[in-house]
């Protein structure tokens, strides 16, 4: 029985990445050692992480005045060093389009409690589940505000952000964590872009921060550990990183560039999308509770049957055929088609054949 694996993250990996770690795993480009056992000071380590760095800005376009940096604790210990870093003595807006956003906000409103800054939630859809993005005038921006953070895909709700927002000048920090490589963004449009690795990129980690120079001027922070400055300085070897995660995410990226780079991942990944989207529009049985089209995201499709009951039936059954992790995020229900860059096309073609056949037997 095929395995297809719709997990939301940690997420699916390359095949191809997957052999070659594995033909590696216990001599690593004749060094005699696994890079699990390497020193991150040693120079084949040295090589794996600039040789990460080097594609990784091939593929996003990175201007030479922006710091790439490897580093740990994922985007939610990121949601504390970004307005501590950034946002000292002056205000910090926050769009909520999804879970993940509400909970940047949360942080920083805990640490404004010690730390003078005011975050202040410039949109939020929660009170409608976060079915689509939040709006919101820019006139009510202050110029002189630190950021506007926003995640550029909800991975709970199945929205996301395509054209970046006017924010009156003010800087805008991107959460990337879910559709990091899988479409087209300009790096120039932000500040700062940050993505756990654990969707699109590697294995859970690391988290890739890309983030501009002149940001990096303020004052040193209260933790050595939570500067990006510091981070930066020391090229992600301010201690021990996550070598093992960095050199998967190194694969990664070089699969990315041998497939065509970020266009053809974003081509490929609307093409899968697009088919389970066409298949439920199209259906009286299931639907997408994403109210507009636009926003659909290409990486993260939540769909529900008739009635809850449905649902779990459908998750049993689904999971039994050998769909894993097919089920939705609790506070959503239904289900959810995580369709990250590693998904293979088939997986898509075989489960829309499992949703006809589901209709047929419970319609």
């Amino acid at each position: 029985m095929t395995i297809y694996n719709f997990s939301a993250g940690p997420a699916v990996l390359p095949k191809a990445v997957l052999e070659k770690a594995q033909a590696e795993f216990l001599n690593y480009d004749g060094s005699g050692m696994s890079v699990l056992e390497m020193s991150h000071r040693s120079k084949e380590f040295d090589q794996i992480i600039k040789g990460a760095e080097a594609t990784l800005r091939e593929l996003m376009g990175i201007p030479g005045h922006y710091k790439v940096l490897f580093l740990q604790g994922g985007a939610s210990l990121a949601f504390t060093m970004i307005p501590l870093n950034f946002a000292r003595g002056k205000k910090a807006y926050y769009l909520a389009g999804g879970l993940w956003g509400k909970k940047a906000y949360t942080e920083a409103v805990k640490l404004s409690k010690t730390i003078p800054f005011e975050p202040i939630l410039l949109g939020s859809t929660e009170e409608i589940t976060y079915a689509e993005l939040p709006s919101f005038d820019k006139v009510a921006i202050d110029p002189e505000a630190a950021y506007v953070h926003l995640t550029t895909n909800n991975t709970i709700e199945g929205t996301a952000v395509y054209t970046i927002p006017d924010t009156n000048g003010v800087p805008v920090i991107a959460d990337m964590s879910s559709n990091i490589l899988a479409a087209r963004y300009q790096v120039e449009d932000f500040a700062m872009i940050y993505a756990g690795a654990q969707k699109n990129i590697g294995p859970a980690g690391v988290i890739v921060v890309i983030v501009r120079e002149d940001l990096l001027a303020g004052e040193p922070v209260l933790s050595s550990m939570l500067d990006y400055r510091i981070q930066a300085e020391n090229e992600s070897l301010y201690n021990t990183p996550p070598a093992y995660s960095i050199y998967i995410a190194k694969l990664v990226f070089e699969w990315v560039k041998e497939i065509g780079g970020v266009d053809e991942m974003e081509r490929l990944n609307r093409e899968k999308s697009g088919l389970l989207y066409d298949y439920i529009d199209q259906s009286d049985f299931y639907s997408n509770p994403v109210r507009k089209v636009e926003e659909r995201s290409l990486a993260n499709i939540p769909f529900v049957s008739p009635n809850p009951d449905l649902d779990a039936k459908f998750v049993k059954e689904a999971t039994a055929a050998g769909f894993k992790n097919i089920k939705g995020h609790r506070s959503v229900g239904g289900m959810r088609a995580s369709l990250y860059n590693a998904f293979p096309y088939q997986g898509v073609v075989d489960l829309i054949a499992f949703m006809k056949k589901f209709e047929e037997e419970n319609a």
